[in-house]
């Protein structure tokens, strides 16, 4: 079988490289063309486009980068038409991937059904956007979901049947732990801080966290660079915070050593809790982004973390909220209050077991798509 597989930022690389392995173990003679990074072109993939190409942040960034985002939409759909796959698998990523979608679906591989369009990882419908719904279940052939909620989510109110399949980064990160090796990042116990993975978000975020390591010169601040931002980028930022250092390549062995973390909102904040870290939750964008995003934004939280378990497991510090004084006052708490931590460590376990009710999400994924491929 031949797969057409779009990812467009880190996470979606890291999930995406997860299931073209499993794949592979279920159909040996799969030829994959891929969107995404360097794990899935490790994975087996042949990689068409790098996402450090593709991610851009927030309203306002994507207005101002909507040439360069037409110029990629037109090449990939080139690409599927001389690919010819017989599936084409979007990894979350929806602007572009939802796009992709609509247009697959009037192409005469996908009319008359030969190919098929399965998407892994939802489009976050249930936050904002809801109205995309309709389009979604017109053009997708199968959905496979992460979240727990998002299966009731499209049976309920849309009377479609998806397929929840567990969350991917649980056994990422346990099979990271079992794997790790000692690993002395520093003397001092270690603070996390994970501004993001695209340089603007970095650039808002990353000062302000900076600032809060003033605070706390007995602990050691790690920042987890991010893959495809240069090093000089972080020279330059960080050269006036003499207990600020930062790893590349090693956010889990990070995460695995840190006594609490202060985590840009989004995946990052699933994978630090999964891991047992203590964080504080961070949303700072354009003044555009966020006033547009404010008004359209329809959950509770913003963190992946509060929103599986339905209540504030962690506490979420947004726009004006992310400053300095505050950071470091929940940043003290995560440290030395133990009651809290206590209440913390029996929410992530709780958390923990939810997403692992299914075993393992890109095993049962991929098998979910070869069976699907072959009827």
């Amino acid at each position: 079988m031949k797969y057409y597989i779009i990812a467009g930022e880190a996470s979606g690389d890291l999930h995406g490289s997860n299931l073209i392995k499993e794949i592979i173990k279920r159909d040996s003679s799969a030829v994959i063309r891929c969107w995404g990074g360097d794990k899935m072109q490790a994975a087996g993939g042949e990689l068409v486009k790098h996402y450090r190409d593709l991610a851009f942040m927030g309203f306002a960034e994507v207005l101002m980068n909507l040439r360069t985002i037409l110029r990629n939409l037109r090449f990939c759909k080139e690409d599927i038409l001389q690919f010819k796959p017989d599936a084409l698998i979007l990894v979350d990523y929806p602007g572009f991937n939802l796009r992709i979608a609509k247009w697959a679906k009037q192409q005469p591989l996908f009319i008359d059904k030969t190919s098929k369009i399965i998407y892994y990882i939802s489009p976050q419908v249930w936050a904002w956007k809801e109205g995309r719904v309709k389009m979604m279940k017109e053009c997708i052939d199968k959905m496979l979901v992460i979240l727990p909620f998002e299966k009731e989510y499209y049976k309920n109110k849309w009377n479609w049947e998806v397929e929840y399949v567990g969350h991917p980064l649980v056994e990422e990160i346990e099979n990271h732990k079992a794997q790790s090796v000692e690993n002395k990042l520093s003397e001092k116990p270690i603070v996390a801080l994970l501004p993001g993975s695209r340089k603007q978000e970095i650039k808002i975020k990353l000062p302000v966290m900076l600032e809060v390591s003033k605070s706390f010169p007995d602990f050691q601040f790690v920042v987890a660079k991010a893959p495809g931002v240069e090093e000089s980028f972080y020279d330059e930022m960080l050269k006036s915070f003499s207990n600020v250092s930062y790893v590349s390549g090693k956010t889990y062995d990070l995460l695995l050593k840190s006594k609490a973390a202060l985590v840009t909102s989004g995946t990052a904040t699933l994978e630090t809790a999964l891991f047992g870290v203590p964080e504080a939750v961070c949303y700072k964008g354009s003044w555009l982004s966020y006033q547009i995003g404010k008004r359209v934004v329809k959950v509770k939280y913003i963190s992946l973390v509060n929103l599986i378990m339905d209540k504030l497991v962690v506490k979420e510090f947004i726009q004006d909220d992310m400053n300095a004084e505050n950071l470091t006052s929940e940043l003290s708490e995560l440290l030395h209050n133990c009651d809290r931590l206590a209440q913390i460590k029996k929410d992530y376990a709780s958390l923990k077991e939810i997403l692992s009710e299914k075993g393992n999400a890109s095993a049962k994924a991929a098998f979910s798509i070869v069976q699907f491929l072959s009827k």
